[in-house]
């Protein structure tokens, strides 16, 4: 089978999206290219978790169009917003989703919840779901707590369960909603270095939204920085980290000044202590 002709996996032309009159997203456009790792950063509530959410089909483009390209390696280019139900349910077999804190089945066992999506979407026999967990749970070096429940299990290993569900169905795209959340050095290091073998092994496409510069930057092929509804930056970890552009220099450099402010706008200091004492 000759592979898709595009570079690229995802692509947003031109979306707009908004919480009622708060816009989210505008005017936006960029891609996610094939068989990389690609970053998207940004301070919080600027639209990350949207986008991601935008992909998968649970919001729909406002203005705009969210394509996929060869989803299936069919070289068919998908719109998101304008599929129904079945084709949805269809694109979404080939992503996976690592939630920001595994969202693991507290009441199943380790096996079960890598086993659950292979149950739920395929007609596998025992025999080869058994296998298939077992291979992924070697790959994120968990194969020997299988028989563990959830509440037996570190955070960091959680997180590793839930890689190892997220790519249960060898999805093409996997998405990662801030998987360096609330781990220790070895964890995150360690969660770090799955993403990125992982996508080199298995040929993935993945995105990872995350806070976390330092880490992220090493394993990204691109970044894409979404800053005030638009694209600030995007590029390699490098030519990001040089941007000249004020916020993107502010947020790479962890500065506590610049057009991202500590202060909520209010009145001066004076005003407001002024209005106290003359009460």
């Amino acid at each position: 089978m000759a592979p898709p002709s595009s570079p690229s996996l995802v692509e947003f032309q031109h979306v707009r999206f908004a919480y009622g009159e708060r816009v989210i997203l505008d005017d936006v456009c960029f891609t996610i290219p094939r068989g990389k790792v690609t970053a998207l950063m940004g301070a919080s509530g600027g639209g990350k978790t949207t986008v991601m959410r935008l992909i998968g089909g649970q919001f729909k483009a406002q203005q705009g169009k969210v394509m996929l390209h060869g989803l299936k390696a069919s070289g068919e280019v998908l719109d998101v917003g304008g599929m129904d139900r079945d084709a949805l349910y269809l694109a979404r077999r080939r992503m996976g989703m690592l939630f920001q804190f595994g969202a693991l089945f507290t009441d199943l066992t380790v096996f079960d919840n890598v086993a659950f999506p292979l149950r739920e979407h395929t007609d596998l026999t025992e025999d080869m779901v058994r296998d298939v967990v077992l291979m992924k749970l070697n790959a994120v070096g968990l194969r020997g707590a299988r028989d563990l429940m959830p509440s037996e299990v570190s955070g960091g290993m959680a997180r590793r369960v839930a890689l190892a569900r997220a790519i249960a169905l060898d999805p093409e795209l996997v998405m990662y909603d801030e998987p360096f959340a609330g781990l220790d050095p070895i964890s995150l290091g360690t969660a770090a270095r799955l993403i990125r073998q992982l996508n080199d092994a298995m040929g993935l496409t993945s995105l990872v939204v995350s806070h976390d510069l330092e880490e992220t930057f090493h394993i990204a092929d691109k970044v894409i920085i979404i800053a005030n509804g638009k694209i600030a930056a995007q590029g390699t970890p490098d030519e990001v980290r040089h941007s000249d552009n004020p916020l993107v220099h502010q947020f790479v450099n962890a500065l506590p000044e610049g057009p991202v402010r500590f202060h909520y706008p209010a009145a001066s200091v004076d005003a407001d202590f002024s209005v106290g004492a003359n009460q």
